[in-house]
């Protein structure tokens, strides 16, 4: 009889289990550490915080939003950004600084605002959340982990007749990738979340894709780090990454500090992958790696409800805001915005408690006396963003040892399992089942199936 058995590329076997270090615990690190054991490695994941999820994958928007991933650059952003510009409740507010990394990003932002580049971009986004959603499935059901999840879908409701009619046009162009972005009147729009009846005589129209869903990217992402742990991965929390040693055009090791006992040491692998968000970018820097990360720093609010059945469980979109508002549980998550201006994570700048209280102001103004704003629940982080939002994933063209999954920016949970499994693939010898721009030297071919005679 004839058996067929995968051949991968002799470069680099899966049958050889590789020693990999994973830089960052967030939902894209996590993943990624996960896909790796899967694929029969011994990984140790290194990350600042005293568990997973602590950072940017915290208190997020809470959304799947495969079918809503719009890059920000596009033909009509330089104009919004210029409006926005000195208004500190706008959804993108640039602050310029004396940073070259801010200016250099800005300038190439701009270079993708065209209709061209935004096309080319949301491909990229949307074969890349595709995956990634099949994957955060299969991960659910192999794992069982609960968190939250909503698989009710998300609606996008617009306050204006103008900006009704360039969702529809947005939906029109989502739809030529094989996106389920439906158009909606108003009366629709009430019939998918009638949670949104007080605001009803407000809303012109929306968008709603029944694929897409919601659920607590931290307890998701926690609770697959313990999995993980009992599986074998090592985990060093509290563990400062100081920086990484080269030799012979490889890594050789990665520096790091031990928060509780002051000890610093160099670990060493085979392999490193980077998964730091938005410091990232710093850390690769020295080593001659540079990538277009900035962070984009956002906010939300977790509000306890008061009336759980008069709160909405569809995602929403509020286009007039920009923000996001995800049923978890017994609260609401209400997020968004986005401030170009550096690292800084302070909730008590004057600019900070503005965009925070904007985002309870909306919350009451949409379901009025519907959950408990007297004791909001504040979160900052900072999104690593691309100028064209499309993430790196991929291998790092000076060090062949050196691997890159970062610059997810507003879509780190939405392409977080993707991602992680994508790369472990791309590292095992693989080439993902998508079409997507992995960065580094050339890609592996697909596994060959040659028949063999027993």
């Amino acid at each position: 009889m004839a058996v067929t058995r995968t051949i991968a590329p002799s470069h680099l076997s899966p049958l050889t289990p590789m020693k990999v270090i994973v830089l960052g615990a967030g939902i894209v690190g996590i993943s990624t550490a996960w896909y790796l054991l899967e694929e029969g490695h011994e990984v140790t994941v290194v990350d600042r915080q005293p568990d997973a999820a602590l950072e940017t994958s915290f208190a997020n928007g809470a959304q799947i939003s495969v079918s809503f991933c719009e890059p920000w650059a596009s033909k009509d952003a330089p104009l919004k950004v210029l409006k926005w510009l000195m208004r500190d409740d706008s959804p993108l507010l640039f602050r310029p600084r004396l940073d070259p990394h801010q200016w250099i990003w800005g300038l190439k932002f701009l270079t993708h605002c065209s209709d061209a580049a935004f096309a080319r971009n949301v491909q990229q986004l949307v074969a890349l959340g595709a995956y990634s959603h099949e994957s955060l499935k299969q991960l659910v059901a192999q794992t069982g982990i609960a968190y939250d999840r909503l698989e009710r879908g998300i609606l996008h409701f617009f306050s204006t007749e103008k900006d009704y009619q360039s969702g529809a046009a947005a939906a029109e162009l989502m739809r030529a990738h094989g996106v389920d972005r439906r158009v909606l009147d108003r009366d629709e729009v009430l019939k998918v979340e009638p949670a949104l009846a007080a605001f009803g005589p407000h809303i012109h129209g929306g968008t709603f894709t029944p694929s897409d869903e919601s659920g607590d990217a931290r307890v998701f992402t926690q609770q697959l780090a313990r999995l993980a742990r009992e599986r074998g991965v090592q985990f060093l929390y509290e563990h400062d990454v100081l920086g990484l040693d080269t030799a012979g055009g490889a890594i050789s090791g990665v520096r790091v500090g031990c928060q509780r006992t002051g000890q610093r040491r160099t670990l060493k692998a085979d392999q490193y992958v980077a998964a730091m968000g938005s410091f990232t970018a710093p850390l690769l820097r020295p080593l001659g790696v540079n990538l277009d990360i900035y962070p984009a720093k956002g906010y939300s609010a977790t509000l306890r409800l008061k009336r759980p059945e008069a709160a909405s469980v569809v995602s929403l979109l509020d286009d007039t805001r920009k923000i996001a508002i995800s049923r978890l549980g017994d609260h609401i998550r209400i997020a968004g915005t986005a401030e170009m201006a550096g690292y800084d994570l302070s909730l008590d700048s004057a600019t900070a408690r503005v965009r925070c209280e904007a985002l309870v102001k909306r919350y009451e103004e949409l379901f009025p006396g519907v959950a408990d704003t007297t004791e909001p629940n504040y979160w900052t982080g900072l999104r690593p963003s691309t100028p064209n939002n499309v993430p790196y994933i991929g291998r790092a063209a000076r060090l062949p040892n050196l691997w890159l999954n970062a610059g997810h920016g507003t879509l780190g949970w939405t392409h977080g399992a993707g991602s992680g499994r994508a790369l472990a693939e791309l590292m095992s010898g693989k080439r993902p089942q998508l079409a997507f721009g992995f960065c580094g030297p050339e890609l592996p071919q697909r596994p060959t199936q040659v028949a063999l005679a027993t």
